[in-house]
C-alpha cells in the first residue's frame, strides 16, 4: 500500500496529555503508515485526510523539532509521551529523524520520556537512549507472535518477531522496557496460546506487560471489515469475556512470573488509558 506524504509546518509541538503517567505529548507525525485496522488514533488526528486515510496519508511536521526547543525553556519538567496518536518510529522516520531530535532536545533539557512504538527502528537511536536511560522508558506494542495474525491486524507494521527482538536489544542495554498486549481482540488473539507466546516475550526481556481490549470507536466497524470477514465476533466486548480475558492474562503472567498491569480507568482530567498509542 502506498502513502501519501505531506509536509506541513507547526506552530506546537508539546501538547499537554490528561493520560496517566503523561505530562505531555510529542507527535512529529499526523497519521501512521503502520495503518493498524483497530487504531482509533484517527479520531484524534486534526488532519482530517490522515484519520479518513488511515495509513495512506502521513504528515511530516517538518518544523516539530525547532518549535519544541523553543518551548521546552518554559514548560515545566515532567513526563512526555512520543508518541501518542502516530507511531514515532513509522518507515518515514528514518529519513526525517524528527522523533530522534525531538528526543535529543527533551532529554537534554531533563524531561522524562516514554516512548511506545511497533517498529524495531527504534534501535537506530540506542546511543541516544543508553545516554539517558535514567530518564527513558520504551514499550513495544505486541499485538501477537502470530506473523499471520499481525499482518491481518498491522498490516503496515514491523513483524512481531522484529519488535520482540528490539524489546531483548534495549533491554539488554539496560533501558527499562514494557509490553503492550493490545487490542486484544475476541477469537483474533485472546486464546492462552496467543496471550502467553506474547508474555513469554516480556519475561524473556525482564519487561513488565500491561494489556486491554478492544475498545469500539465511530467508524471502526467499517475500517475492521478484513478482520470482521475472518473473525465475526471481534467486536463483541462483553463484561463476561472481559473478565474471562483478565482472569487469563493475570494468570499466565502469574506462572511466568511477571509484572502485569490490567486496563486503568480514565484519569480524572479526562483522559484516556492503556490504548493511548494505537
Amino acid at each position: 500500500m502506498s502513502v501519501e506524504y505531506r509536509r506541513v509546518r507547526v506552530s506546537s509541538a508539546l501538547s499537554r496529555s490528561g493520560l496517566y503517567d503523561l505530562d505531555y505529548a510529542y507527535n512529529p507525525y499526523a497519521g501512521c503508515a503502520h495503518g493498524c485496522l483497530y487504531c482509533y488514533a484517527r479520531a484524534f488526528t486534526r488532519y482530517r485526510d490522515a484519520a479518513e486515510h488511515w495509513g495512506r496519508v502521513v504528515y511530516i511536521k517538518e518544523n516539530a523539532p525547532e518549535v519544541l526547543e523553543r518551548e521546552v525553556r518554559a514548560a515545566r519538567r515532567g513526563v512526555v509521551g512520543v508518541s501518542t496518536i502516530t507511531d514515532p518510529y513509522q518507515p518515514v522516520e528514518e529519513g526525517e529523524r524528527l522523533t530522534r531530535r525531538g528526543l535529543e532536545v527533551l532529554l537534554g533539557a531533563g524531561f522524562r520520556v516514554s516512548i511506545q512504538t511497533k517498529s524495531d527502528l527504534v534501535l537506530r537511536d540506542l546511543d541516544l537512549l543508553s545516554r539517558y536511560r535514567h530518564l527513558v522508558d520504551v514499550g513495544l506494542t505486541i499485538t501477537t507472535m502470530s506473523r499471520g495474525v499481525a499482518e491481518l491486524m498491522e498490516p503496515g507494521a514491523p513483524p512481531p518477531e522484529a519488535r520482540a527482538a528490539a524489546l531483548e536489544r534495549l533491554s539488554g542495554e539496560g533501558i527499562e522496557t514494557w509490553v503492550f498486549l493490545g487490542p486484544i481482540l475476541r477469537g483474533v488473539n485472546d486464546s492462552r496460546e496467543s496471550i502467553r507466546a506474547v508474555a513469554e516475550v516480556a519475561q524473556r526481556a525482564g519487561a513488565r506487560l500491561y494489556f486491554d481490549y478492544f475498545r469500539m470507536k465511530p467508524g471502526l466497524g467499517r475500517a475492521m471489515g478484513a478482520i470482521l470477514a475472518r473473525h465475526p465476533q471481534a467486536l463483541d466486548t462483553s463484561w463476561a469475556w472481559r473478565s474471562r480475558v483478565a482472569k487469563l492474562v493475570e494468570r499466565v503472567c502469574s506462572e511466568l512470573g511477571l509484572e502485569c498491569h490490567p486496563p486503568r480507568a480514565p484519569s480524572r482530567a479526562g483522559g484516556g488509558d492503556l490504548t493511548r498509542f494505537f
